[in-house]
């Protein structure tokens, strides 16, 4: 029997939630749905530019389970985009909605804090909400 899967962290719900190609219709397009931990992953890595290490760590998950996740994320954009398909972003069930910051718990799950409170657990795993912790890789300053 698979490990239990535990919670991952998710800073926000995204501002738009479906994507689709100009002038075609939504009800004749083939949908792409990405999760709500598959975005959180592209936004810590691409548009944030964290590590891997780093964007795992603010997940709340290993490196090798967010690498994992970031690939399977951007094989579903790149098939959107290349093939022309919408792109849907939402949760799979209650529980990937309630990792989201600013949402309400659903199944036992708490939604990550707002602020830096370390001692806030999950009520289903007991993991420790983290504070948000800033990259590793400080600014040099130019001389």
């Amino acid at each position: 029997m698979p490990r239990p899967r535990c919670c991952r962290r998710i800073d926000g719900l995204p501002a738009c939630k479906m994507f689709k190609p100009a002038g075609l219709r939504l009800d004749a397009l083939e949908e792409v749905r990405l999760s709500l931990e598959e975005y959180e992953a592209i936004r810590l890595a691409d548009h944030e530019g964290l590590y891997q290490e780093d964007a795992a760590a603010r997940m709340g998950v290993s490196r090798q389970t967010f690498g994992r996740t970031i690939e399977k994320a951007r094989t579903k954009v790149a098939r959107a985009l290349v093939l022309g398909l919408a792109l849907r972003i939402d949760a799979r069930d209650e529980k990937d909605a309630a990792w989201a910051h600013g949402s309400n718990a659903a199944e036992g799950h708490a939604p990550r804090p707002a602020c830096t409170d370390d001692e806030s657990r999950c009520p289903r795993c007991g993991r420790r909400n983290a504070p948000r912790e800033q990259s590793r890789l400080q600014p040099r300053e130019i001389a």
